[in-house]
């Protein structure tokens, strides 16, 4: 009964951790005069009020969805990505240059392409680090954040030159209608909103990336190497190349999560010169979303839709309440530190729970007065 609270309490450990954060943001609003369930009401209308809300949510969730699958990868073979952004930047780049490219192929053809340009465009972008850390023990910490600094620098002179639209000075070039992935539910009518199909087509890589880390041999290796990469090169799993597969495959949903951004929502690239400009943090936020769905791609759906209706509500919040924008800002990062610090105080108690369980396990100590017979520990 006691593993299972204490297995139930770890699974809950998120959920509290946001609802400490909400109490500390209320207590940020009633300083600033603002009535606290008066906000929060107008964040969950803001985020669930409506068929517009919720499909706003969905689409604001989409991108953290994908990235967090990444993350799932990464961390469970025990490496950190903090390149979301720039693998998020490239992947859309590479996606962009299809979709402008082949303007004559049919549209579901396009958006195949563009998918599989914005998986190879994060994947390599993310596997640079891979290689960096598994054969040149780089931290892997610092390449992608680095990396996240390049990709920006590159986004912007791709977007001052080669993808400029003639006709509209400043304005990258737009993808054709056809290829745009909120056509199929328009043809459906399924589209009073600005929901597009790559919600639904994150929910299905986040059971195939659940099959890959549960049900694939590769998965559980990359999970064995995350674990005990001594033991795992012991038993003969070739550690480096594993290492360089996990940070490949969590850049390549990055980059494809890039792709969705372009081809669902802005139909062109669209930035103010900064990562955040394009991606709106989802390079970032994808990390808690996962951190709060467990590192489980399953759970990570509701746990970026949690995320995606955060970001959501809080703009609501702001014009309902007349709050002021940076309160907002700090709201989502009160959120983010409380989520991340529980995940770090989760694992902290699994540590201690299995150091006990381990001294429970140790044999008696014989007794030196009478050989053959042993103390009871007490």
């Amino acid at each position: 009964m006691r593993s299972r609270l204490n297995s139930l309490f770890d699974a809950l450990l998120p959920v509290i951790a946001t609802l400490a954060a909400l109490g500390v943001g209320a207590v940020m609003l009633l300083v600033l005069g603002a009535n606290p369930l008066e906000a929060y009401g107008a964040l969950w209308v803001g985020a669930f009020g409506s068929t517009n809300a919720f499909a706003e949510t969905l689409v604001k969730a989409t991108p953290l969805l994908l990235v967090a699958l990444g993350i799932c990868i990464s961390f469970r073979g025990d490496v950190i990505n903090i390149g979301g952004e720039g693998q998020m930047i490239v992947g859309a780049i590479l996606a962009t240059s299809v979709g402008l490219t082949f303007t004559g192929l049919p549209g579901w053809l396009v958006i195949a392409m563009a998918m599989l340009a914005g998986f190879i465009g994060g994947g390599i972008w993310g596997g640079i680090p891979g290689v960096l850390k598994a054969y040149f023990n780089v931290n892997e910490i610092l390449s992608t954040v680095m990396m996240n600094a390049i990709a920006v620098q590159f986004m912007n002179f791709m977007l001052r030159g080669p993808m400029i639209d003639p006709s509209q000075a400043e304005l990258a070039s737009k993808i054709p209608q056809t290829a745009r992935l909120l056509e199929p539910f328009r043809l459906l009518r399924w589209a009073p909103t600005r929901l597009h199909l790559g919600a639904l087509i994150a929910v299905v890589l986040a059971i195939l990336v659940y099959i890959l880390l549960w049900r694939t041999t590769l998965g559980y290796r990359i999970r064995a190497v995350g674990q005990n990469p001594n033991a795992s090169r012991y038993a003969g799993i070739d550690v480096k190349r594993h290492v360089v597969l996990a940070l490949l495959l969590s850049g390549a949903f990055a980059g494809l999560a890039g792709m969705i951004q372009v081809y669902g929502v802005n139909y062109r690239m669209i930035t103010d010169g900064s990562a955040s400009g394009f991606t709106g943090s989802a390079g970032f936020n994808g990390i808690v979303a996962a951190l709060f769905g467990q590192l489980h791609p399953i759970w990570s759906i509701p746990a970026s839709v949690l995320f995606g209706a955060l970001l959501v509500g809080a703009n609501s919040m702001q014009r309902m309440v007349q709050i002021p924008s940076a309160l907002v800002t700090a709201l989502n990062g009160l959120v983010v530190v409380f989520v991340v610090s529980s995940e770090i105080w989760r694992r902290r108690r699994q540590r201690r729970r299995l150091a006990a369980a381990k001294e429970e396990d140790v044999p008696p100590k014989p007794d030196p007065d009478t050989p053959g017979k042993t103390k009871v520990r007490a």
